[in-house]
């Protein structure tokens, strides 16, 4: 007799199936979505429309347009990977484990989904801002764009570290939760100074704030001084380092409990 071979599915079909799915949800969860997309746009409208004063190569609406996408961005890549993650504390890796789809093939379709909704959320704030009039140099709106999209890859990080950490259903809510906490401090709500802006300088998003503003203001802060480039890219690195930390030894400790 000769043995039969083998018989092997290809992951291709199911990679593409579920990447599909996943999307879907996101986009159909109409309270995740209200806070990732609808709460950043009513807030740069409540905050930026009719703002004409000019701030560095524009006006105050593009500056607070790219404060709110970038709060949109970030809370969107936060609970992506955070839900992520307590899929697989719950349960669901197990499933999933029994599909053709690989380890490594599922975090990249989570962070391709992430950086999706991510960049649904930048769209529209941005398209709402050019609706309002807000004003600036199409290059600085053109790259902002693109840093705040990007760079809100380390809030996924962020959200991967929180809940892995602190293993809940509830856990991704706490996350992006502490977002507004950091947003604050990060000088995305309310231009600060003095105390406040030497101690929000070392917080995780005021880097990641002061350099999607950086083709605009290059630099400049709203209410005087000034940030040299290094320091807003030196914040980004050591958070981004940070979390990535955290996440690793919150990986270690689940799978130790394992």
């Amino acid at each position: 007799m000769t043995a039969l071979a083998p018989t092997t599915r290809s992951p291709r079909p199911a990679l593409a199936t579920y990447a599909a799915l996943d999307l879907r949800r996101q986009l159909r969860d109409r309270v995740g979505m209200f806070f990732i997309v609808a709460l950043p746009s009513f807030m740069y409208v409540v905050f930026g429309l009719g703002s004409e004063d000019s701030v560095g190569s524009g006006n105050v609406a593009m500056y607070i347009m790219v404060s709110m996408a970038t709060y949109a961005a970030v809370t969107a890549t936060t609970t992506v990977a955070g839900g992520a993650t307590t899929e697989q504390v719950m349960g669901w890796g197990r499933q999933l484990a029994l599909t053709p789809l690989r380890p490594i093939a599922i975090v990249g379709i989570k962070a391709a989904v992430a950086m999706t909704v991510a960049a649904v959320a930048v769209a529209l704030v941005f398209t709402i801002g050019a609706l309002t009039g807000a004003s600036g140099a199409a290059s600085d709106w053109a790259l902002s764009a693109l840093l705040v999209w990007a760079l809100s890859a380390m809030f996924a990080i962020y959200g991967l570290a929180i809940c892995l950490l602190f293993r809940g259903p509830n856990t991704p809510g706490i996350a992006s939760g502490l977002i507004v906490v950091m947003a604050f401090l990060g000088n995305l709500f309310t231009p600060m100074d003095g105390l406040m802006l030497d101690i929000g300088r070392l917080t995780p998003m005021y880097g990641f704030a002061a350099l999607a503003h950086y083709p605009q203001t290059d630099g400049w802060l709203p209410l005087g001084g000034h940030d040299p480039l290094w320091l807003p890219v030196a914040n980004v690195l050591a958070w981004t380092v940070i979390f990535a930390l955290l996440a690793l030894w919150g990986l270690r400790r689940s799978r130790a409990r394992a």
